[in-house]
């Protein structure tokens, strides 16, 4: 009976300690009810400002007449390729002379390309060993190189050392999140009629923010090393595999305005499903950069759906843990563009993803994404402005840096995954003077650079195949361009914070270490 009072007066005793501490070291906890209404009020100015944005937007539509053409393209090419396979419908491969024949039908036309194709047939093996380096992009044990040297049997030598050198060039910067945004940011420059690629390179930031804060002052204190080294896992990875698929269409698009006719009928060779090859060639025809931006987001979301986000491993150890389903309170489902950088405050618009795992909302959330930016003339100016002067750091301290500080001298060992720290850096007023918004001794969350957070990965080899089956699957989200009801959300980011605060610091109190001083 004595022993067990005493193991009652312990644990009473954990419970108080437990309350002290975190009372302690995190006052602000006591002002959350304040903060949940002025966030509910701060939201509906967030509304407010959205309706008014919106009143100056601008038009995006996809031209009627260029939908249809694609439609009739792809109802006709899914119709003769159920007629020739048969049985083995799942294997959609064709070799670049059927696709170059393909697109001249489907759009009444021949390429000025199809007079170049070559039947030789003496050098095919010198020449595709030629195209891949020592370091290839895909690997050669699983097939795919086999399976594109039977792509590029038809192709000339020239078009053999272009695709050579559109291979080597997607492999060199695909090497981390930083590169590929890079890359995504300097072809949007040179063609900025190819929309997609300042949305990609947008998002593309995004996923570096997210990778950086695995390993930043915050979601170490809620997630251990295994939960965050997985989750880095999987944001990397599709990262990888959507440029991996991606950039090669562009960089094929930039040859073929150099050369002054379109190659789009070479996109086979880079294994690029089969439903963006009329794509590209209507693209080409009448420069509608809204539906080649809609075709690139349901191809994109496509080829990772079975890749990636279906694949047992990663849905056991990330999309179905636990840890994931709160994904709103880590706000990994959230996609903000800052759009205007002050001292005192940055300026972001932006939206939240409900369900990572379903593609039809992925699709409609990319769609919508690419609404606010290209319609909303205050936010497109300002996240141009900001892709222009900030280069990515994977940083939040990139946009904000009167929330988040990027180094930190009393921290060590930041990138080995083992962040047993407080959550936050210093004092505001040491590193930011009077710039912070709220409170002038609120201190700085540590978000570190990519580099110091986590070493470049090696590529992974993606599942062969192809998605796409018929126009019906598909057709439904060329329907519309619609903007969001509510986009400005500065507010409400911020009020994020102040949840991923008190969570981190909760658990901290848990763990018996300490919360900011």
């Amino acid at each position: 009976m004595m022993r067990d009072s005493k193991r009652w007066k312990k644990r009473i005793a954990r419970i108080l300690y437990w309350l002290k501490g975190a009372l302690q070291r995190s006052g602000y906890l006591l002002h959350i009810p304040g903060r949940a209404v002025r966030y509910f009020a701060a939201k509906r100015r967030g509304v407010l400002q959205s309706r008014r944005m919106a009143r100056r937007a601008g038009r995006l539509a996809i031209h009627g007449a260029s939908l249809a053409l694609l439609r009739r393209s792809w109802q006709r090419m899914t119709a003769r390729a159920d007629g020739e396979m048969g049985e083995r419908g799942d294997e959609v491969w064709q070799p670049a002379a059927v696709s170059i024949m393909e697109a001249a039908v489907e759009l009444g036309e021949f390429p000025r390309a199809v007079g170049k194709l070559s039947t030789s047939m003496g050098r095919l093996e010198q020449s595709v060993d030629m195209i891949w380096p020592v370091q290839p992009l895909l690997s050669p044990e699983s097939g795919t190189i086999n399976r594109m040297k039977r792509e590029l049997k038809n192709c000339s030598e020239w078009e053999k050392r272009l695709i050579g050198r559109i291979v080597e060039r997607t492999r060199r910067w695909n090497r981390n999140n930083r590169t590929r945004t890079q890359a995504y940011w300097d072809f949007y420059r040179r063609h900025p009629e190819v929309h997609w690629a300042l949305l990609a390179h947008m998002v593309s930031r995004n996923g570096g923010w997210n990778m950086t804060d695995l390993q930043g002052g915050l979601l170490p204190a809620i997630l251990d090393q295994e939960q965050r080294r997985e989750v880095f896992c999987f944001l990397e990875r599709a990262n990888a595999f959507i440029f991996g698929d991606a950039y090669p269409q562009l960089l094929l698009y930039e040859a073929g305005k150099r050369e002054g006719h379109d190659l789009s009928y070479l996109l086979p060779a880079f294994q690029v499903s089969r439903f963006m090859t009329p794509a590209w060639r209507v693209f080409w025809r009448g420069r509608d950069s809204a539906l080649l931006t809609v075709a690139l987001i349901v191809n994109e979301q496509h080829y990772i759906e079975n890749r990636v986000v279906r694949s047992p491993e990663i849905r056991q150890k990330v999309l179905e843990a636990p840890f994931f389903k709160l994904q709103s309170l880590l706000q990994l489902n959230q996609v903000v563009f800052p759009y205007a950088l002050h001292a005192e405050r940055t300026k972001l618009a932006g939206l939240i993803l409900e369900d990572f795992s379903d593609v039809q909302e992925r699709i409609e959330f990319g769609k919508r994404l690419y609404a606010m930016l290209f319609r909303i003339p205050d936010i497109y100016g300002g996240v141009v402005n900001f892709a222009r002067t900030v280069r990515h750091t994977g940083s939040r301290a990139d946009y904000a840096p009167q929330l988040f500080a990027s180094k930190n001298d009393r921290l060590h060992g930041a990138s080995d995954g083992a962040n047993h720290h407080s959550p936050f850096s210093y004092k505001a007023e040491s590193a930011a003077g009077d710039h912070t918004h709220t409170d002038d001794t609120r201190p700085l969350i540590f978000s570190p650079g990519l580099s110091d957070a986590w070493v470049d990965q090696p590529l992974v080899q993606p599942e062969e195949g192809d998605w796409f089956r018929n126009a019906a699957d598909v057709e439904r989200y060329f329907a519309g361009l619609p903007l969001p009801p509510s986009f400005e959300m500065t507010n409400e980011y911020e009020f994020g914070l102040h949840k991923i605060e008190a969570a981190a610091l909760a658990a901290l109190s848990v763990a018996g270490r300490p919360g900011p001083t």
